[in-house]
């Protein structure tokens, strides 16, 4: 096995640890054995391991399923978009499609019926894809879209749509957005196994797309004219990359709420791992961004004696410094 794909499998069996350290890690005592049988399906009706079963099945295993859905669409995200705008500062968060998401998921919270769940990953889409367009046509100039415009107008966007967010918030009737403040900070405690079979369709298509296009987003990396110069269409690879990278930012803030700074720390660590090549990079992302998103929902769960925090505070708390040390880095420039 070559190197980058010994440390793929590593990934992986990394998120799966972070997954088995989820599932036992909580308020209520569940040992490593009542996890085993819970997932194994040995527990015997009647007992207390009953008890452990249903709270690992139906609780925390969810809840870990889709902390790493959500950590690896976030991180393949972010490589798309950096990619796309040869931009290390670039992430769905920092450009506003976070927030637009937010937006359109609000919007559908709002309008729709209660037990409506289905629409919410599109029209949250929908909100990511307008947000991304208003940054981009804001940013462009007749010169071009330069990467410090275009990171400054991400910042203006998802500071009006984040005023939106709470003024929406602010005017819904009692108890229509349950759990508001907490979904806005990021909250993986909605994770059913219902919304979890929802999203995945979205993530597995979205993620599928961006493997696709691995070659293409290898190009982007030299610029549009010696991409085109080596025979790719390079309005459709940016068009195809850019709604598929919304698509995936968008589906899961409908579930899990505004997580920032994930696909900005991510994609810098997995390049790290195994390289700038989009083929190893794309599965390398979000194996890791799934178990760093596992272990901060961990850290929010325990880190607190007088309760749970909202995941997206911790995530914050990591990538704020990382972003001030990519600004440093890159000499004070997006």
């Amino acid at each position: 096995m070559s190197r980058p794909g010994a440390v793929i499998a590593a990934l992986g069996a990394a998120a799966l640890a972070a997954i088995f350290l989820s599932l036992s890690t909580g308020p209520a005592s569940v040992s490593v054995g009542q996890v085993l049988d819970a997932l194994s399906g040995r527990t015997a009706a009647g007992t207390p391991a009953e008890t452990a079963e249903r709270i690992v099945l139906s609780l925390r295993l969810p809840r870990a399923l889709l902390g790493c859905l959500v950590g690896g669409a976030l991180s393949s995200s972010g490589v798309a978009f950096q990619a796309l705008l040869r931009n290390p500062l670039a992430d769905p968060y920092i450009l506003g499609v976070s927030a637009g998401a937010a937006v359109g998921a609000l919007c559908a919270a709002l309008l729709l019926p209660g037990d409506a769940f289905l629409p919410l990953p599109l029209c949250a889409f929908l909100g990511a894809a307008l947000a991304a367009s208003a940054v981009f046509l804001l940013a462009r100039r007749r010169s071009g879209v330069s990467r410090e415009r275009l990171i400054l107008m991400g910042v203006i966007v998802g500071a009006f749509l984040n005023a939106l967010i709470m003024l929406m918030v602010a005017l819904a009737p009692p108890g229509r957005i349950p759990g508001a403040v907490y979904w806005l900070m990021g909250d993986l405690g909605l994770g059913t196994p219902r919304r979890v079979g929802i999203l995945l369709p979205y993530v597995a298509a979205g993620t599928a797309v961006l493997f696709l296009l691995s070659r293409g987003l290898d190009l982007m990396l030299l610029g549009d004219d010696a991409a085109f110069q080596a025979g790719l269409p390079v309005e459709k690879v940016k068009a195809a990359a850019y709604v598929t990278a919304s698509l995936l930012a968008g589906s899961v803030v409908a579930v899990s709420g505004l997580i920032g700074f994930v696909g900005l720390i991510v994609p810098h660590g997995a390049r790290v791992l195994v390289g700038a090549g989009h083929r190893r990079l794309v599965p390398a992302a979000f194996l890791m961004g799934g178990t760093f998103l596992i272990l901060a929902d961990i850290a929010a769960r325990t880190v607190s004696p007088s309760g749970e925090l909202p995941v997206g505070a911790v995530t914050a708390l990591s990538g704020a410094p990382f972003f001030l040390y990519l600004l440093r880095r890159n000499g004070g420039a997006a």
